[in-house]
């Protein structure tokens, strides 16, 4: 796929009017890309595209080159990858799924019939990679405070696998902003894009910080609310075993198996011994009561 800009646009074109094109955008697989001998030669590009597992820009002599690790923001969907060269008056892309493709097709609607240059392209093409950023990380910020209030009722079945999804996403989306910071500073230098852009980074970037402050916050309170619900079983087990002494100690004395033990052969000793011992659990759930231990 090819196109050519110009001040009306972003043309579609085929490979002879990319390549005599004042500035044009050409799109290759990786197939394709390793049978364009003359482009690569004409420009001195060897860099090897291979697995992409993160953002950069690689500053060389005569042309930028960058790989993007382009997460995407819905479950069950893999990330995007790309390679870019940056010429002079060419952009090449190099993929496999047709995500820049689509991208710049979007681009290309909504700039036509306006003045249009190759810089305003590059701004508009990083821009859309931010679009939806700022909606996807307010869905974070609602499920982190959804966590929250379900812990607050109790209901804590399966918290740590979900805070630990939760949290997995926000530092993918942490690396992935700080990395495309980085990309975008050398970008400004160059004065290939605005520095709109940057600006926009930072804020998702702070915005995740947020978000990994506010997620450690609720893992802090949950870990309180178990610590909260282990003392009461404690202070439970507590006035139990307060309450259970002494009717130990009554079993125990009676126990011993000493013959002169008159209350033994007296004739209302047992119901004695039952009213002095329901007697003593009645006054001890009285006064824990009355200390407020339940």
């Amino acid at each position: 796929m090819y196109y050519h800009i110009c001040e009306a646009g972003i043309i579609e074109t085929d490979q002879r009017g990319f390549e005599s094109c004042s500035a044009g955008i050409g799109i290759y697989d990786e197939e394709e890309w390793s049978r364009e001998l003359g482009l690569r030669e004409e420009y001195s590009l060897s860099q090897k595209e291979g697995r992409i597992f993160f953002c950069k820009i690689e500053d060389h002599a005569s042309y930028l080159f960058g790989t993007f690790h382009i997460p995407v923001k819905k479950k069950k969907k893999r990330s995007r990858d790309f390679a870019l060269y940056i010429l002079d008056n060419r952009y090449i892309f190099i993929e496999e799924d047709a995500f820049a493709e689509q991208t710049i097709a979007s681009i290309a609607k909504k700039r036509s019939g306006s003045s249009y240059d190759k810089n305003a392209f590059l701004n508009d093409f990083f821009m859309a990679l931010l679009e939806e950023d700022i909606l996807y990380l307010a869905e974070l910020e609602r499920g982190i405070a959804e966590m929250e209030e379900v812990v607050l009722r109790g209901d804590t079945d399966h918290f740590n696998y979900r805070m630990l999804e939760m949290k997995k996403e926000i530092s993918r989306l942490y690396c992935y902003y700080s990395q495309l910071a980085d990309a975008g500073e050398i970008l400004c230098e160059q004065h290939k894009i605005s520095k709109i852009f940057t600006g926009r980074i930072q804020r998702l970037w702070q915005e995740t910080q947020v978000l990994r402050e506010y997620a450690m916050q609720v893992q802090d309170v949950y870990q309180s609310e178990i610590a909260i619900h282990q003392n009461d079983i404690m202070k439970l087990l507590a006035v139990v075993t307060t309450i259970v002494l002494p009717l130990t100690l009554v079993a125990g004395w009676y126990g011993m198996n000493f013959y002169n033990m008159p209350e033994l052969k007296f004739q209302y000793g047992y119901p004695i011994v039952a009213g002095i011992s329901l007697v003593i659990v009645i006054a001890s759930l009285w006064i824990f009561k009355k200390k407020k231990f339940f």
